[in-house]
């Protein structure tokens, strides 16, 4: 059975089947068969899910759906953690929409907030992808107002909290109204975000989507038992004898990851770093480049890459392997998403 197939069978509308097709999926994601039925009747929702499992469109469709587009303001509210993400789920909405007369608006710092506010002015404008700080900033200026939102959803919400969103995130939720539908994700669930689902969502269905456990049997897994000293002169060696398309090579620290980005260009080869200390401005250079392939390799810390939802990534190298035994398993589901095989490769 084709994804749209499935779609069709929740009743949605022809226009939104047209987007999803158009957007070319091939099979329906385990977190999309579960979550979209009970979103669609209104169901307070929590989904543990890892970036890549398909979340975003477990939410999205169901959101498109029932926003009515003759209706006067937003009607519905995407928190996320990052400029990155919001900009990645904000673009899923546009390929979704593009035959509605539905506008998802991108609201983040960084970005001019006079683009935004005139952005907002459209009246098709009817949801927001937003970062919890940049949200309260509007808010607070009155140039957002949420009196008709519907539909709330925290993507990410583990490192929304993570990142010292709470407060931000209390106020925006107490401006919305009391009877709004509300649908949480979140890859872990510590007791912070088993307090937030508790006060903010009402007898929410829970779903469990291991996705890095999906992923695994689709990974060729490599162990390297190299010295320290010898780690870069390996990778060398894997670089010259792989066909590394787009390689993400994951470092213990901001430093290591500069040290290595600057001996892999000094030997010739592409790579781009990312981590914290880096500006937004040069973070998104290196993820595009990345994304286009003018570069082959990006070099980064599990914080900077969490939240990068980077297609066809071809291998993984873990050049210093993860203090916790699950952030391997989440580093390594990078490379096997949506049904493709990927290589894995750690050094010990």
């Amino acid at each position: 059975m084709s994804t749209v197939g499935q779609f069709e069978a929740f009743d949605l509308d022809p226009r939104l089947l047209q987007g999803i097709k158009d957007m070319g999926f091939d099979e329906l994601f385990p977190i999309q068969a579960e979550a979209i039925a009970p979103i669609l009747k209104g169901r307070d929702l929590i989904g543990q899910a890892h970036t890549g499992s398909g979340k975003t469109l477990a939410y999205a469709v169901p959101m498109l759906q029932n926003i009515r587009p003759e209706a006067n303001g937003i009607q519905g509210l995407v928190l996320a953690p990052t400029r990155e993400l919001a900009e990645q789920v904000a673009g899923e909405f546009a390929k979704l929409a593009r035959h509605l007369r539905i506008r998802a608006v991108p609201v983040y710092g960084g970005q001019s907030i006079n683009l935004q506010i005139d952005r907002l002015q459209d009246p098709r404008a009817k949801i927001i992808v937003a970062t919890p700080g940049r949200l309260t900033d509007h808010m607070e200026r009155r140039t957002v107002r949420l009196e008709n939102v519907k539909f709330v959803v925290l993507d990410e919400a583990d490192r929304m909290l993570d990142m010292g969103f709470i407060d931000d995130i209390n106020y925006i939720l107490n401006q919305v109204p009391k009877n709004h539908q509300t649908a949480l994700f979140s890859a872990t669930m510590p007791e912070e975000i088993v307090r937030l689902s508790h006060r903010y969502l009402r007898n929410p269905l829970t779903i469990f989507i291991d996705s890095d456990e999906l992923s695994v049997d689709t990974v060729d897994q490599k162990i390297v038992q190299v010295d320290e000293d010898d780690k870069f002169r390996v990778l060398c060696s894997f670089l010259e004898k792989d066909l590394i398309s787009r390689g993400l090579v994951f470092c213990a620290t901001k430093i290591r990851c500069d040290r290595l980005a600057q001996a892999l260009h000094a030997n010739r080869y592409d790579a781009m770093a990312i981590h914290g200390d880096l500006s937004q401005r040069q973070r998104d250079m290196a993820i595009q480049a990345f994304r286009t392939g003018k570069t082959g390799l990006l070099i980064a810390t599990d914080v900077a890459a969490r939240g990068l939802d980077i297609p066809k990534v071809s291998h993984v190298i873990n050049y210093d392997m993860p203090e916790e035994p699950g952030m391997y398993f989440h580093r390594i589901g990078r490379t096997a998403r949506a049904g493709r095989r990927g290589i894995a490769i750690s050094f010990l």
